[in-house]
């Protein structure tokens, strides 16, 4: 990454990892997923409302209390406020099995509870350091070209799009409705030459494939090996080669 940038922007946010571990003054965010973009939110500017409703479902959790927030959550016509809908996000997520956040294709979340005795759920004080941080940020949803418009000579976008399957039987279903097929690869790489074009610093993170390294050609391109903790066979859990592309 560059020493230093002026903005971040990282218009596939999802977990947020590479965001919380930079802490930059200045950022721009975006996910698809619009009910993730509303914990984000959520946890920027009513922190305190979130962990008052994470406790109640902490105290509450057990395998049946699980599928009736989890039948609760699918049921779009229930009404509940952005705060209760953020709760019950991180919630599923850390009691649901590994921590997988998957919908189907009509927008279903689908994954059973996990196998765990007492689940943490949540903690206060990672949150209210989230918090703080996330206020330092535009939060968006919607397309990743459209969080980039801003984007200009002296910025940092790092970009860890959905990865491009390593293989014809790899497969995973989203954690949002719809896909991210090879010409969204191919938006994407073009967006990618567009702001070096600009003079902006670009990173990217995708899976190490003949097609991505041929998108991508004329790039820096770095092979590293990545453990991955969730796979259903679990004999192919560990480490797998990635790319990590820069235009520096």
């Amino acid at each position: 990454m560059p020493a230093t940038y002026r903005r971040y922007f990282e218009p596939f946010m999802g977990g947020g990892a590479f965001f919380f571990h930079l802490t930059p003054d200045s950022a721009v965010l975006n996910d698809r997923n619009p009910d993730l973009i509303n914990v984000y939110r959520c946890v920027a500017w009513n922190v305190e409302g979130v962990i008052k409703r994470l406790v109640e479902h902490r105290e509450a959790h057990c395998e049946s209390y699980f599928y009736a927030m989890r039948n609760r959550w699918n049921d779009r016509k229930a009404k509940r406020s952005e705060v209760e809908r953020a709760a019950a996000f991180i919630y599923l997520n850390k009691t649901c099995y590994n921590g997988l956040w998957r919908v189907n294709s009509k927008g279903m979340f689908n994954v059973p509870v996990g196998r765990y005795e007492s689940p943490k759920v949540f903690d206060p004080k990672v949150l209210r350091s989230a918090a703080a941080t996330l206020r330092q940020a535009d939060l968006l949803t919607g397309h990743f070209a459209e969080a980039c418009e801003a984007a200009g000579a002296g910025d940092f976008v790092y970009f860890d799009p959905p990865y491009h399957p390593v293989s014809s039987t790899a497969k995973f279903t989203s954690y949002t409705q719809g896909s991210f097929d090879e010409d969204d690869q191919r938006e994407l790489a073009a967006l990618a030459r567009s702001l070096d074009k600009r003079n902006c610093s670009v990173m990217l993170s995708n899976s190490d494939t003949p097609f991505i390294r041929k998108l991508y050609k004329g790039f820096r391109l770095r092979t590293v090996d990545v453990a991955r903790a969730i796979n259903s066979n679990a004999s192919k859990r560990g480490t797998v080669p990635e790319l990590i592309i820069t235009n520096q």
